[in-house]
């Protein structure tokens, strides 16, 4: 028997920053507990029945790299890049659970589908500009957006060059893939689109001594973050939960 419910996959090995971030995205999907289960992927691998349950799956962020060589990536890493491997392969043909994949997940979804990843295309943490492309205007879930809006970000790496088939859909100078689409069901975005600037704050707090940022810059990043409008992300998300939601 399916599901209607979706499934959070977490990819952070510090369980309180997983936590929030579960709580983020059920926040701004505007789900209840029980239609947004979770899934801790890095102690645990997926479930076989997880692509029959689920309408979708929301991939969260994490501090590991795709870029990184492979003799530096521990045997968890390996095992959760490629279960997140599956759903991609799963999601891009168009006939399977829908995915949503974000920041560390991008680049799974960039290298499974046949695109490059590289350490080119870091962004500093805190709000960015993010500009949708012409074909984001006929997208179900960018076309309601505003043409330019604010987004989180933190990274080290980014998409080089996309998938065969991927269509662009937001971008920006520094980072030029910030979203894309593959067939009709799978979505990637570069940006955080579930945090609240206060929520993105206490992630920065877990993160600081990660090198993302200097330590010592916290107050002043957060400080901008917490100044910033950040509107349109939420609303993403909102309308990935409507179209993907089983009757």
């Amino acid at each position: 028997m399916t599901s209607a419910a979706f499934l959070y996959v977490c990819v952070r090995p510090q369980v309180g920053a997983a936590a929030a971030e579960y709580e983020s995205f059920r926040t701004a999907m505007h789900l209840d507990e029980g239609a947004l289960d979770r899934h801790d992927l890095v102690r645990e691998s997926l479930p076989d029945d997880a692509f029959e349950r689920y309408a979708g799956f929301v991939i969260g962020g994490s501090p590991f790299n795709v870029a990184d060589p492979e003799s530096t990536k521990t045997e968890a890493q390996r095992r959760l890049e490629a279960d997140l491997a599956r759903i991609a392969e799963r999601a891009a043909p168009g006939d399977g659970p829908a995915a949503l994949f974000t920041c560390y997940g991008i680049g799974i979804a960039t290298g499974t589908l046949g695109g490059t990843v590289s350490r080119a295309f870091p962004e500093d943490t805190g709000p960015v500009g993010i500009d949708l492309t012409p074909d984001a205007a006929s997208d179900p879930l960018f076309g309601g957006l505003a043409n330019r809006f604010t987004a989180l970000t933190a990274h080290k790496e980014g998409t080089e060059a996309l998938p065969p088939g991927a269509v662009l859909l937001a971008t920006n100078t520094a980072c030029r893939v910030q979203a894309y689409r593959v067939g009709d069901r799978l979505y990637a975005t570069q940006f955080h689109p579930e945090p609240t600037a206060k929520a993105f704050t206490e992630r920065m707090a877990v993160y600081r001594d990660d090198g993302y940022f200097e330590s010592s810059d916290y107050d002043a990043i957060a400080g901008r973050v917490l100044a910033a409008s950040i509107t349109e992300p939420a609303r993403l998300l909102r309308a990935f939960a409507t179209r993907f939601t089983r009757a």
